[in-house]
């Protein structure tokens, strides 16, 4: 289990030499500041991507590395420094694992079981909205990837809730806040894990302090899914296509939600995410290769004829993150050279000058970061780690219990990701369901403008932690003699 005892508290900062930079703090913070223009300037142009992120982030460092006063070999070693933190090589491994485990069941067939489910179940229009919700939500929470939830469930859900009198933006709208909630509360999600890892907290204990959020978000969620999901028009020509993409469903892919229980029950009881993840996917494999849900091959095999040689789900699991982990390791490394700069504590000192000595403010503080960085980064993990280092030096200073920044961080990044138009899941949602139209024509296209006051998930979530930031409800101290000791929570 990822070690959360106070004596980590201490930075390897305090023992190297100070880096000084051109235009002092300021210049040390060259490196984020580029970074984050570079992310919104790809995103207004419709640019943005994973690799181009890792772009942004090297072309950031190299420049700050004309703004350093010091030895240039002293920044190089920050550099190196900083991309060795456990924070970062704890995440990447936590997502190849992740990453491993939800490429199996998804090969396994599990989108198409709960499709099937949904498919029997009878219902209609908002009723069929409000359980496309809850089986996003479970989608998204075993296989811990809210893009894949979306782009699976626009693919299958979305024509067939269409095809039985569902309204279209409001069904979108409930795939998108499905997603959300995986997103969130998956231990085996990467918002999760960055959540957790850069704030010193373990993955286990973040989703059981988590639980009560994502819930009193879903509940109100739900009702309103279905009291808004019936279509005000009719769909003609459907009912063929819906037999058609009921006859592509399989019950036997709901198998897989036994090796996502399995994961979700030891990691709940406190046993390591690695330990968990390997139980599931060897779980999950076996299933699959006994119930012919899949050929061995499926999971992995060996192709000398592939461009990659080594073929299959496990490799898919790694593959699908190899971008995004070393764009962690290289905003790990930036975070480092902040604090090696300066920056970090003088930003610090300029927000504790307005905070004072209110939690409330902090927190509020924490808020307001994170959703400026998600407003404009549009890879919501992206900007999640781009505003950890924040979240973790203010919550450090207040002594905000880690749990509760973990939190903060996460549900503000996993409920903006999904809200924005300009959002990467947003338009990924939007763009599988127009190819889907090329298959069934009488299918509508939601634009993303249309969508998001409907992704009612993610509002809920937004406003119950602003909620919590502004009275201090559920507000937790590293300390628990801490309110006693001058700092209070007015």
């Amino acid at each position: 289990m990822i070690d959360t005892s106070d004596n980590r508290t201490t930075t390897p900062a305090q023992h190297e030499p100070t880096l000084k930079f051109r235009l002092g703090a300021l210049g040390a913070a060259v490196p984020l500041t580029f970074f984050v223009g570079w992310a919104i300037i790809t995103s207004v142009l419709g640019l943005s991507s994973e690799i181009g992120l890792v772009m942004g982030a090297l072309f950031g460092l190299t420049l700050g590395l004309l703004f350093c006063k010091s030895r240039w070999e002293n920044y190089a070693q920050g550099l190196f420094d900083g991309m060795a933190q456990p924070i970062g090589v704890i995440a990447v491994v936590a997502w190849f694992y992740a990453g491993m485990l939800a490429q199996v069941l998804q090969t396994g067939g599990l989108v198409e079981g709960l499709v099937w489910l949904g498919g029997i179940s009878g219902a209609s229009g908002g009723v069929f909205v409000g359980l496309t919700f809850v089986l996003a939500a479970v989608f998204s929470t075993a296989v811990g990837t809210g893009y894949g939830t979306t782009v699976a469930f626009s693919t299958l859900m979305y024509p067939a809730g269409v095809a039985l009198g569902c309204d279209p933006v409001v069904l979108f709208g409930a795939i998108l806040a499905g997603a959300i909630f995986g997103d969130n509360l998956a231990p085996v999600s990467d918002t999760t894990i960055v959540s957790a890892t850069t704030q010193d907290a373990d993955v286990p204990g973040v989703v059981r302090s988590r639980f009560k959020y994502s819930i009193m978000a879903a509940v109100p969620s739900l009702v309103l899914f279905v009291l808004l999901g019936n279509a005000s028009g009719s769909v003609e020509g459907n009912d063929a296509a819906l037999e058609a993409m009921m006859a592509q469903t399989d019950p036997t892919g709901l198998l897989m939600l036994v090796p996502f229980a399995l994961v979700l029950l030891l990691a709940l009881r406190g046993h390591h995410l690695i330990t968990s993840l390997t139980w599931g996917i060897v779980l999950a494999s076996v299933v699959i290769v006994v119930a012919g849900l899949a050929a061995p091959g499926d999971i992995m095999a060996f192709d000398p004829e592939s461009d990659s040689v080594v073929t299959g789900a496990l490799v898919d699991g790694v593959s699908g993150y190899v971008n995004m982990a070393i764009l962690i390791l290289l905003i790990v490394a930036t975070a480092h050279l902040l604090r090696l700069g300066g920056t970090m504590d003088a930003v610090t000192r300029a927000m504790m000058r307005w905070i004072g000595d209110s939690v409330r403010r902090a927190e509020l503080a924490i808020w307001g970061i994170v959703a400026l960085l998600n407003s404009a980064i549009t890879i919501n993990t992206a900007a999640e780690i781009a505003a950890a280092p924040f979240v973790r030096e203010l919550g450090r200073k207040y002594r905000i219990h880690r749990y509760r920044r973990a939190n903060m961080l996460d549900a503000v990044t996993s409920a903006l990701g999904y809200i924005f138009p300009w959002g990467a899941p947003v338009l990924l949602g939007w763009a599988t369901i127009t190819t889907m139209q090329e298959q069934y024509d009488w299918l509508p296209i939601v634009a993303p403008t249309e969508v998001f006051p409907f992704v009612f998930h993610g509002w809920c979530l937004l406003l119950i932690m602003l909620f919590a930031a502004a009275t201090g409800w559920g507000l937790h101290f590293e300390d628990p003699d801490e309110a006693e000791a001058g700092v209070t929570a007015r």
